[in-house]
C-alpha cells in the first residue's frame, strides 16, 4: 500500500519517494518481500502520484481512485487478487520490515492454514494503533481501530496487542470479503481489518502472528518520523557491516546507505558518509571526515578527509587529505592524489603521484609519473574539452600549466613554471622562456601612491 497524500510531510515530493538511508521509502518493503520469496508485486498509489522513480523493476502500479482507507486500497487491487493464491499486504511507509520477519510471518500463515493472518506486536503504550481482539481460543475476532473517539470502547483500549499493518490472506476468501466492506465508522473509511469478521462468518479462521521486532510499527507520517526511521535503519545497517567484519570506529557519526558494500577488515573512521553504490574493499581505510558517492575503493587504499564522486580508486592508493575526486577519476594500483588535489575524468597510472595543490582534468597520466605542486591541465578552450596525455615516468615541474590538447612523452620533464602548449618528446625537457625583469624603487612608489589616495 503506497497511496495517501502524505500532507504531514509538508513536501512537494511524494512521501513514498523520500529516501531512507539512500533508498526510496517505498522500495524497502518491496525489496524485503522479494527477498522473502514474493513473486508478482504491485504498488497501490494515489491518482496523479508517480512513484516510478522509487519502484524497483517489474513492480506494477494500481491506482486507488479515492483516498478511502486501507480497505479501499486493497479493493482497488481486486482483479490482481482474483488471479493470485496468497496475498501479502505491506505498508509502503513502514520501510524497516525485514525479509526475515516477512519469511517467518508467511511460514506462520501457511502452518496455521488460516484464511487470514495479521502481524501483531505488544506495546506498553499502544496509542492510536488498532487493537487486536481475540476470542477464547486465541484466534483473531476483529481489529478495533483507535484513531478517533468512538472507534473503540474503553476496555478495548486497554489491550496492548496491536495491529502492525501487515497481512497475509488466501486470495479467494479475501476477494469475497472485500466486496462486503462497509465504511460505517468514525472515520468514514474502509478498514482492511474489517474483513476479519466476514471471513469468520464464512467459516474461515483468522490468526495472529506476534512479531518481536519493534521496527514493524515504525511508520512515517512526518519528517520527525522519517528522521527516527532513518536513524534506526542506519543503526541496523552499520550493525550488519560490523558483524560481517568491518570496523566502524564511531557508528554515531557514520552514515552508510543501504546500497553500500564494506568488506571484512575495512575500517571506517568517524565523520564518514558512504552513499549510493559505494564499495570498500578489504583492508581499506576511509575517513575521518570523508564522503564517497558511488565510488569503489580497492584493497588497502586510504581515503583521508576527502570527497569522492563516481570514481574508482584501486588497490594500495592514497587519497587526501582535502582531495576532490570527481566523476570519471580512476586511480590505478598504488597511485596517489594528495592534499588539495582535484581530479576529473582522468586516469592515473600505476604508482603515479600528484602529491598536492593540483588540478588534473581530462587527462591520462602514465605509470610512475609525478606531477609537482601547482600542476594544472588547462582542458577547456571555451568550446570543447581537450585531453592531456602524460606518458610513463614523467616528471612535471612545479607550477606547470599543460594547455590541452598536448602530449608529454615517456620519461620527459617540464621545468618549473613552464606553460606547455606543444608536445614534449620522449626524454626531453619542456620549458617556456619568460625572462625575469626587476623594477627598482617599485615599493616606494607604490607606498607614495597609497598615501596620496588617503589624502582628503
Amino acid at each position: 500500500m503506497a497511496a495517501g497524500e502524505g500532507t504531514r510531510m509538508r513536501s512537494s515530493t511524494p512521501k513514498m519517494l523520500h529516501p531512507v538511508c539512500g533508498r526510496p521509502m517505498v522500495a524497502w518493503p518491496i525489496l524485503a518481500a522479494r527477498e522473502a520469496g514474493a513473486g508478482r508485486v504491485a504498488a497501490i498509489v494515489s491518482p496523479g502520484r508517480d512513484l516510478s522513480a522509487g519502484l524497483p523493476e517489474d513492480v506494477e502500479t494500481i491506482e486507488q481512485p479515492v483516498s478511502d482507507g486501507t480497505g479501499g486500497a486493497i479493493r482497488a487491487a481486486l482483479p490482481l487478487i482474483e488471479e493470485s493464491e496468497t496475498v501479502l499486504v505491506l505498508s509502503g511507509d513502514h520501510p524497516l520490515i525485514s525479509a526475515e520477519v516477512i519469511s517467518g510471518f508467511l511460514a506462520a500463515h501457511e502452518a496455521t492454514e488460516a484464511a487470514a493472518t495479521v502481524m501483531t506486536i505488544e506495546l506498553d503504550d499502544p496509542g492510536s494503533y488498532g487493537r487486536v481482539v481475540r476470542d477464547s481460543s486465541g484466534a483473531v475476532e476483529r481489529v478495533v481501530e483507535a484513531k478517533a473517539a468512538g472507534d473503540a470502547e474503553a476496555w478495548q483500549l486497554e489491550i496492548r496487542e496491536i495491529n502492525a499493518g501487515t497481512y497475509a490472506f488466501d486470495a479467494a476468501p479475501l476477494a469475497a470479503a472485500l466486496k462486503g466492506l462497509s465504511s460505517d465508522n468514525a472515520q468514514g473509511e474502509y478498514y482492511l481489518p474489517d474483513v476479519f469478521p466476514a471471513l469468520r462468518e464464512a467459516g474461515h479462521s483468522v490468526f495472529a502472528h506476534k512479531a518481536d521486532d519493534p521496527a514493524v510499527t515504525m511508520g512515517v507520517n512526518n519528517r520527525v518520523d522519517l528522521a527516527a526511521v532513518e536513524a534506526e535503519g542506519r543503526r541496523r545497517l552499520l550493525e550488519a557491516h560490523m558483524l560481517a567484519g568491518a570496523t566502524i570506529v564511531d557508528p554515531a557519526s557514520t552514515w552508510v546507505d543501504a546500497g553500500v558494500e564494506i568488506a571484512a577488515d575495512a575500517r571506517i573512521e568517524p565523520g564518514t558518509t558512504l552513499r549510493g553504490e559505494t564499495t570498500i574493499a578489504e583492508g581499506a581505510v576511509v575517513g575521518p571526515l570523508s564522503t564517497l558517492v558511488d565510488t569503489a575503493v580497492g584493497a588497502g587504499s586510504q581515503v583521508l578527509h576527502s570527497y569522492l564522486v563516481e570514481c574508482d580508486v584501486r588497490a594500495g592508493c592514497s587519497v587526501g587529505p582535502f582531495a576532490y575526486l570527481r566523476p570519471g577519476a580512476l586511480l590505478e594500483d598504488g597511485a596517489k592524489a594528495g592534499t588539495f588535489v582535484e581530479i576529473k575524468n582522468s586516469q592515473l597510472g600505476e604508482g603515479s603521484k600528484i602529491p598536492h595543490l593540483a588540478y588534473v582534468g581530462d587527462a591520462d597520466v602514465g605509470a610512475g609519473s609525478n606531477l609537482g605542486a601547482g600542476t594544472i591541465t588547462a582542458n577547456y578552450d571555451g568550446f570543447r574539452k581537450n585531453r592531456t596525455v602524460i606518458g610513463r615516468n614523467v616528471r612535471i615541474g612545479v607550477d606547470t600549466m599543460l594547455v590541452a590538447p598536448v602530449e608529454v612523452g615517456d620519461a620527459a620533464y617540464t621545468g618549473a613554471g613552464a606553460v606547455i602548449k606543444d608536445d614534449v618528446p620522449e626524454g626531453a625537457l619542456g620549458v617556456s622562456e619568460n625572462a625575469q625583469r626587476n623594477i627598482d624603487g617599485y615599493a616606494a612608489r607604490k607606498a607614495a601612491e597609497m598615501r596620496e589616495d588617503k589624502t582628503p
